[in-house]
């Protein structure tokens, strides 16, 4: 019969190292990435858009991007603010963008690296369940078991 070994303080701090990088690349990452959509000094952003979406809207596609880059923005802070959400908004928006890049019929190396980033951010999103949560209670967390984290 297999037991539940114990976490070791080494595990625990290996899991809140990866949490803090990934927490910081996934606001960096959109804070930067927004900006520049009003500015496109990285890239031309309107190139990577599928001309259906701004004609939905009826609205040029470099305020369509002003739009993206806004809400880009918006979710980078909600990561540094409360990444157990917002982790997942992010997630769930390079998934939007992966769809983008199809509908465009292009750039389908970008919509793989778009699919990395996206398990990224959910894995973000998992390790939150935990690293809030001991930041809130200051618990033990030494004694935790595998799979048996408190619940939030």
């Amino acid at each position: 019969m297999q037991t539940n070994p114990t976490l070791t303080q080494r595990d625990l701090d290996l899991s809140e190292r990866a949490y803090w990088v990934l927490k910081v690349g996934f606001v960096v990452a959109p804070v930067l990435a927004g900006l520049d959509k009003f500015f496109n000094y990285l890239t031309n952003w309107t190139n990577y858009l599928a001309p259906v979406f701004p004609n939905m809207l009826n609205i040029s596609a470099k305020t369509f991007m002003q739009g993206v880059g806004f809400i880009e923005v918006i979710a980078g802070i909600g990561v540094l603010i409360k990444p157990k959400i917002f982790a997942y908004v992010v997630s769930a928006w390079l998934l939007g963008i992966i769809v983008n890049l199809f509908v465009l019929g292009n750039y389908y190396d970008l919509a793989l690296r778009d699919l990395g980033l996206s398990i990224g951010s959910f894995a973000l999103g998992q390790l939150s369940q935990i690293h809030e949560h001991v930041n809130q209670t200051k618990g033990d967390r030494v004694n935790w078991k595998r799979g048996h984290a408190p619940t939030v």
